[in-house]
């Protein structure tokens, strides 16, 4: 993987994220859904094989920009493969614990540094 395509392709993606911030009190939840559109499409078309892009191309576009975008468009993908894999449990379980377990970890964060002094 070209780590310099991923670090532009970060940049551009993190770039266009800011871009929404404050317009609208769902603005995380309007770039999630806008990525996991983009990522859905794209990944579609390369399964499909109506869209070739060279590895260096697939890590700019999915690692860099739509991850600097949105890693839950990552998130999305990857349930989405283990299901579509025929992997309903493993997907219902990539949900579950990333969910609970992130806003766990984030509120357990959150608990310890609000208590710090």
């Amino acid at each position: 993987m070209n780590v310099l395509l991923v670090g532009i392709g970060g940049a551009l993606g993190s770039i266009a994220r800011a871009a929404p911030a404050g317009v609208t009190p769902y603005a995380t939840m309007a770039v999630n859904l806008a990525g996991c559109l983009v990522i859905g499409v794209l990944a579609g078309l390369v399964a499909s094989h109506r869209l070739v892009l060279a590895p260096g191309m697939r890590a700019f576009v999915f690692v860099g920009v739509l991850g600097g975008f949105t890693t839950f468009s990552s998130f999305g993908l990857d349930t989405f493969t283990l299901a579509h894999g025929g992997r309903a449990g493993a997907a219902a379980a990539n949900v579950a614990i990333q969910v609970a377990a992130g806003l766990a970890i984030l509120a357990a964060g959150y608990a310890v540094a609000a208590r710090v002094q």
